[in-house]
């Protein structure tokens, strides 16, 4: 690369050097990050920007600007081969962990070193990737049964269980904090919410100091008061989370500590927050994984009150079910390595958007969430001991990024219900048009115009009918998940005399209308052809079912079999996109 090559992420935009797009394709294959060519398990560009704010041309990678940069070296950087070295030592501690025999143990590594220098001979490869693609190679040679720290994890939560439950932990974790307390009741509440959720936080991110024997009070005490003192410049933010309850999504380490963990979890609930715990989908050295959440005797204990979700691809009505029916979930990340938001579930993706904070645990998740000059879509806090010292840095969500909660989605229904309401009661006929908008990729402006000409002209011919059109309501913001949650609320208020769906004859006449010939794409096309129609067929006829009275128009049920899978964040069948 020359000198004119972008150093930070959010500098790089393509279209403006080939050689540079040439060599960052490359860098993406190399690191399997491509969603067209492995859209099963490579996120989507929609499903990316539930976590990922970026506008036209950005790029996003899952690395801080400074491992960027080191890749974007045309010779191997010192930098950059001390952390493939560093790779290759957490490769050796593996192997040794699973092999006792010597010979057999050589081969091994010898074999891994063949394809360790393979891997690292352009330097393309992210370090966490190539940690995951030789750890894969290792436990692909079937040295042991399933997950083989699972036992060490196990023995870690018996310790941090019995550590948690010492007397000179307890008594740190609750003595009152050396610092005045506000002069309202409100405010001290909130002020020693925040100072004893800070406590649970250190004792968290200290969790490897913490594997051998229990602190002593007096010591915890101490570096619990110099917690205190780093964090005052986030005192405001800290009090504000103690004083409104939020959504917010947990993120767990590699470096263990679950218990802990929970230990933050239980205290966030106690300050009436909802809490989506994310652990590994598989082995990810000491990190909890969903295995560890459903068989360990000591995670079964802490967490067998609370619902655990084993759907990766949660629809967002179903993760906005959960949430109302359990302050806490417990999902998988869909992945076996660092942070990497190219690889993970659709359920965290929909955790993502639908949580106010992310709060993130270890110095990893916070090189890739804070050393990056990429912008995210929710508010960041991550927390990290150094060694010496622990570290609370918070990063605001993008400034153009505005989240659409539950409350706001529903309110936008409720709006079109009460109209609908109010017609029925006055005595009009209420229809509702269930029409192609954004199943045919690119036409999405034609289909609304189609739709609102269409129902502009319905509207003339029939006296006293309110025709509800979703063309209408599109509001800025809203992706495919969000209206299709909308629109369910609307048609199962009960108000709906009369479901129209489009019809191969209702697209001809809208385009007569519009004083235009068919164009191809268009030829043959009706609500059976869209995924959201398709959903909404489903609804009508178990509101149908409800309401025998009500009458639905256009083709037939039996024949709306070909779209059933939305594209996460799209507006079409994920079918179209592969094909």
């Amino acid at each position: 690369m020359d000198g004119n090559t972008p150093r930070r992420m959010a500098d790089v935009r393509l279209g403006k050097d080939a050689c540079f797009d040439a060599w960052l394709y490359n860098l993406f294959i190399d690191n399997n990050l491509v969603h067209d060519l492995n859209p099963h398990i490579v996120v989507s560009p929609e499903q990316l920007r539930f976590m990922v704010a970026g506008g036209p041309g950005s790029v996003y990678l899952p690395c801080s600007d400074a491992m960027f940069a080191l890749l974007c070296e045309q010779d191997m950087p010192r930098k950059l081969q001390k952390e493939y070295n560093r790779a290759w030592r957490i490769l050796v501690r593996l192997v040794r962990s699973l092999v006792t025999d010597r010979m057999q143990r050589r081969a091994l590594l010898l074999f891994c070193r063949y394809r360790f220098r393979s891997a690292v001979a352009q330097h393309t490869l992210l370090p966490p990737r190539l940690i995951k693609r030789m750890t894969n190679i290792v436990l692909a040679q079937g040295l042991g049964d399933g997950d083989p720290w699972q036992q060490r994890r196990h023995a870690l939560n018996i310790l941090q269980r019995e550590i948690l439950r010492s007397e000179s932990v307890r008594a740190a974790l609750e003595g009152m904090p050396a610092a005045p307390l506000p002069d309202t009741l409100e405010a001290a509440r909130a002020r020693l919410d925040a100072c004893s959720l800070l406590r649970h936080l250190f004792l968290s991110a200290y969790t490897l100091e913490l594997e051998t024997s229990v602190p002593d009070r007096a010591f915890l005490e101490g570096e619990f008061h110099r917690a205190e003192q780093k964090a005052a410049e986030l005192e405001g933010y800290m009090d504000e989370l103690a004083s409104r309850p939020r959504t917010i999504l947990y993120l767990c380490d590699a470096d263990g500590g679950v218990i802990f963990d929970l230990a933050v979890v239980r205290k966030l609930l106690r300050m009436q927050h909802r809490v989506i715990f994310a652990v590994k989908d598989g082995f990810f050295f000491y990190a909890p994984t969903m295995d560890d959440v459903e068989e360990d005797p000591v995670l079964r204990e802490e967490l067998k009150q609370d619902y655990i979700v084993r759907d990766a691809q949660l629809s967002k009505n179903q993760l906005l079910r959960h949430l109302r029916e359990h302050r806490l979930l417990v999902i998988s990340d869909g992945t076996r390595e660092r942070l990497n938001l190219y690889r993970v579930s659709i359920s965290f993706s929909r955790a993502w958007k639908e949580a106010d904070l992310i709060l993130a645990k270890g110095w990893r998740s916070a090189d890739m969430l804070l050393g990056t000059s990429c912008e995210f879509t929710r508010d960041i806090l991550c927390y990290w001991h150094d060694g010496t010292d622990m570290h609370l840095a918070l990063r605001r969500h993008a400034p153009g990024v505005k989240k659409l909660t539950e409350q706001d989605v529903a309110a936008h229904a409720d709006g079109i219900i009460a109209r609908m309401r109010e017609a029925r009661m006055s005595g009009r006929t209420v229809m509702f048009y269930s029409c192609i908008i954004g199943s045919i990729p690119g036409e999405t402006q034609t289909a609304i115009s189609l739709a609102r000409i269409f129902v502009g002209d319905l509207r003339k011919r029939l006296d006293n009918v309110l025709i509800v059109n979703p063309a209408e309501h599109f509001v800025e913001g809203m992706d495919g998940d969000d209206l299709m949650f909308m629109w369910e609320r609307v048609q199962r208020s009960g108000f709906i005399d009369v479901w129209r769906f489009q019809t191969f004859a209702d697209i001809e006449e809208s385009f007569r209308l519009m004083g235009r010939k068919v164009p191809p794409i268009w030829s043959g096309k009706d609500a059976t052809f869209s995924t959201g129609c398709t959903q909404e067929m489903r609804i009508a006829l178990d509101v149908q079912r409800q309401n025998r009275e009500m009458q639905i128009i256009g083709p037939d049920p039996a024949r709306f079999t070909r779209r059933g899978e939305y594209g996460v964040g799209k507006y079409f069948d994920a079918t179209i996109s592969r094909s």
